[in-house]
């Protein structure tokens, strides 16, 4: 019985080595998922460098992350000292680079957070294996792509998961852990330690379509567009329904729209290409003509609802 308490301290003292060993981060991508995730990390003390192959694009996304961390330092201490403080040592810990490669020689983790594009994710993955140490962590934040196809480009399954971040990072406290079955139990606990260490709640999900929370919410939309197709309701009735009836911020349409119907319909339709036979992955062809039609949601203007003024 000794022996087996031995291990499991060994066990959980290497798991928060590991967590504690993540200290360098490099964040690529800084579209909104990515300048968020940066944020997060600076201002809880981590190195962050996050990397653009735009540099334009990373210096809006540097500007943006100071205006929102001012925000956040006048909401915590008002005015005074302390705010300056806190927004001065986050900027401190967040640089920017538009080499990728050059940004992971010394990352303990890598959170990738591009265009949900499988063959473009795996490019990157494959040029960064070779430049990371070993010790590095990579990760994706893909709310779509199974975590194991993405992981095919590298040589190091054992140390590949999923971090998915939700929309605004800042604000929202989810962080969706997801493991294939190659993924270590340190680099799983590494990876946990660290959302925790960021202030996130965390949740373990194996690597399955739309992980926890989209694996409800896309069907669930897309039971509600089939639902107005059938002529049984209009979108706003359903939306006030779901409002008042469930509890919900927003209705299934209100929230397509905010989300961008082309983002749906991209998940659903790479859901129903890896899995033909599952009636609730089918295409909507209300939603397919609305994207052809380029009503895409409030970013267009137009979608299920009119957002021109």
């Amino acid at each position: 019985m000794a022996f087996f308490n031995h291990l499991a301290r060994r066990s959980f003292a290497q798991s928060a080595a590991m967590a504690n060993a993540i200290k360098n981060v490099t964040v690529i991508g800084s579209g909104l998922m990515g300048s968020g995730i940066a944020q997060v990390a600076a201002q809880t003390g981590h190195n962050v460098t996050m990397v653009d192959i735009d540099p334009v694009a990373v210096e809006k996304a540097q500007k943006r992350i100071g205006a929102s961390i001012a925000r956040v330092a006048k909401k915590k201490f008002g005015e005074g000292d302390d705010a300056a403080k806190f927004m001065n040592e986050s900027m401190s810990h967040l640089k920017t680079s538009t080499d990728a490669v050059a940004s992971v020689e010394s990352a303990d983790l890598v959170v990738e957070a591009i265009v949900e594009n499988l063959k473009v994710k795996k490019e990157l993955f494959s040029k960064l294996d070779g430049a990371a140490p070993a010790h590095t962590i990579f990760a994706s934040n893909t709310s779509s792509i199974p975590i194991a196809k993405i992981a095919e480009a590298t040589s190091r399954l054992d140390r590949f998961g999923g971090l998915h971040f939700f929309n605004p990072v800042p604000v929202m406290k989810l962080l969706e852990v997801v493991r294939i079955p190659e993924t270590s139990d340190g680099t799983y606990e590494a990876m946990k330690g660290w959302g925790k260490a960021m202030g996130k709640v965390t949740v373990e999900c194996k690597d399955t379509p739309g992980f926890i929370v989209n694996r409800l919410l896309v069907p669930y939309m897309f039971e509600a567009v089939r639902l107005v197709e059938r002529g049984e309701a209009s979108p706003r009735d359903v939306d006030t329904a779901m409002k008042l009836g469930a509890g919900h911020p927003m209705g299934p349409f209100e929230l397509m729209d905010y989300v961008g119907l082309d983002t749906g319909k991209f998940i659903i339709d790479g859901w129903h290409a890896d899995y033909p036979d599952e009636e609730i992955f089918k295409p909507s062809p209300m939603l397919e003509k609305l994207v052809a039609d380029g009503k895409l949601g409030v970013k267009s203007g137009e979608g299920f609802y009119s957002y021109k003024k």
